[in-house]
């Protein structure tokens, strides 16, 4: 607590925008409230497709918390001086978004008491019960260590030694979060759409893509502001890991597109036909699949032209297009790609309704204020340094 009064200092612009996150929480309270008390009968979501919005922003956020691996492991396994400033950026923006997507398990079950069944009747053949054993491991790992950095570079002390193991720890644990996940859908045989053993590597190669380039609009957007300063070599390599993440994602998905159109298997092929082309005059996610391959395209032009990736002002655009590239395929049509059709060829049609996107937006909004004041305590003890 010593360190949270850090913030409560800010201009009229910090609380202005706390304001703004203070009133999104507050409306996707009521939004949940009210779901909680009528039921998921206000969502979209139906018997042919009970994961939705929630569950797609769930599998989203799980990748921006295990891409901080991608600071945190050069800086500590190879002494890459560079990320020296960015390690506990990475690892905040890792915390918080775990947390945030298990906000959107614990909205995604109806009854919030149903989530206790999980601890309350754990079984090793369960894949949520891993799921949320690594999840709340790597949330605590994460919290231990930023509490731990910020008091010490808080007390101008250098960190403990014991708390070096618990990073080399944070790291295979990073990757577990995201490989469980994967094999929750993998692992399920009657949707043929997930049945495939790339999903983890996938899985990975987005999140190392999305995560990154995240941080690097976050670092960009401090460095505009005048507030801190984490080193054009930082951003550097951070851009040099996007694009190769992102060659090497786009690579999967044809590999995957390959196997399905060459060996014309059906089952698999409509899953991928009902995506980018539409299916039994279901066009919902066609326009969103295309906008998702074109910003990647688009995004590669400008990351693979070195040129074009040192420049701060394309850079950030490039981000912005990966980011959103990987939400629109990753946080939503993947998921929902997976259950439409059915197994037994039902193509039913979802649509997030406005609560969805009220309740959604109040979870995106916690974890913007639980970074933003994360954030503001760090930068408030590096000026004090």
């Amino acid at each position: 607590m010593f360190m949270f009064e850090k913030a409560l200092v800010g201009g009229r612009k910090y609380w202005i925008w706390i304001g703004i996150l203070l009133a999104l929480i507050f409306l996707g309270s009521l939004a949940y409230l009210r779901q909680a008390t009528v039921g998921l009968v206000v969502t979209g979501l139906s018997h042919d497709v009970v994961w939705g919005l929630y569950i797609s922003q769930f599998v989203f956020f799980i990748g921006l918390g295990a891409s901080a691996v991608v600071v945190v492991l050069p800086y500590y396994l190879h002494d890459w001086k560079a990320f020296g400033k960015t390690t506990m950026m990475g690892e905040i923006l890792g915390m918080c978004s775990v947390i945030v997507a298990m906000l959107f398990i614990f909205v995604s079950m109806g009854q919030p008491q149903r989530v206790l069944n999980v601890l309350l009747y754990p079984h090793p053949n369960s894949l949520i019960f891993w799921d949320l054993t690594v999840l709340s491991g790597y949330v605590l790992l994460n919290a231990v260590i930023t509490v731990t950095l910020l008091g010490a570079k808080h007390e101008g002390v250098p960190p403990p030694k014991w708390i070096k193991p618990v990073i080399m720890l944070s790291i295979p644990w990073a990757i577990s979060i995201h490989t469980v996940t994967a094999f929750i859908l993998s692992g399920l045989a009657a949707r043929p759409f997930w049945l495939t053993p790339i999903m983890a590597p996938r899985f990975l190669v987005s999140a190392f893509s999305s995560g990154p380039a995240l941080l690097i609009i976050l670092i960009l957007i401090l460095r505009r502001l005048k507030v801190f300063d984490a080193g054009l070599e930082a951003v550097k390599k951070l851009a040099l890991i996007v694009t190769y993440c992102m060659v090497i994602n786009v690579f999967f998905v044809l590999m995957e597109v390959f196997t399905i159109f060459y060996s014309q298997i059906p089952s698999h092929k409509e899953h991928f036909e009902y995506l980018f082309f539409g299916l039994d005059g279901n066009y919902q996610l066609v326009p969103l699949m295309w906008l998702s391959v074109l910003l990647s395209l688009a995004a590669l032009a400008l990351l693979l032209v070195p040129r074009w990736r040192t420049d701060t002002r394309l850079l950030t655009w490039a981000c912005v297009l990966v980011f959103i590239s990987l939400w629109l395929d990753k946080g939503f049509a993947l998921l929902i790609g997976g259950f439409v059709p059915s197994p037994l060829g039902v193509v039913a049609r979802y649509t997030p309704t406005l609560n969805e996107w009220t309740v959604a937006a109040g979870i995106w909004a916690t974890g913007a204020l639980m970074i933003t004041v994360l954030y503001k305590i760090m930068l408030s003890i590096q000026e004090e340094q």
